[in-house]
């Protein structure tokens, strides 16, 4: 039973050039606080900018692959809690966050400059 008032839907707007690459280069720099801000962009600009959904879809894989990298460090920290190796690795946690602060914003300029950026170390979870 449908509504017969019901509007019909709107089309999706594409976004302009410099606006693709302003939500591409915000996905990437939104990894300093974590993987919600590119999945926020990917699920709402993916399908009105290419640049946005291929940018977008890098720094959520790059976000999903350090929480893994903080899953498993905790883990094996708590793991070996007694002893000082659990110490060290628990400290580890900090490297990964400074290495993902700083390819996000690594990401951030060369997104802003219009340039596809690949981060080094990166699982494809989203294809």
């Amino acid at each position: 039973m449908t509504d017969p008032n019901a509007q019909p839907a709107q089309p999706v707007v594409p976004l302009t050039e410099a606006e693709d690459k302003q939500w591409a280069s915000f996905a990437h720099l939104g990894g300093i606080l974590s993987f919600v801000p590119a999945l926020i962009i990917y699920l709402v600009f993916k399908d009105r900018g290419a640049f946005t959904r291929q940018e977008a879809k890098e720094a959520l894989n790059f976000q999903i692959t350090l929480v893994l990298a903080y899953v498993a460090l905790w883990i094996l920290g708590a793991i070996l809690l007694f002893f000082v190796i659990g110490l060290l690795i628990w400290n580890a946690t900090w490297l990964v966050w400074v290495a993902g602060v700083i390819f996000s914003i690594l990401g951030f300029v060369s997104a802003k400059d219009g340039t596809a950026y690949r981060y080094p170390f990166n699982i494809r979870f989203i294809k």
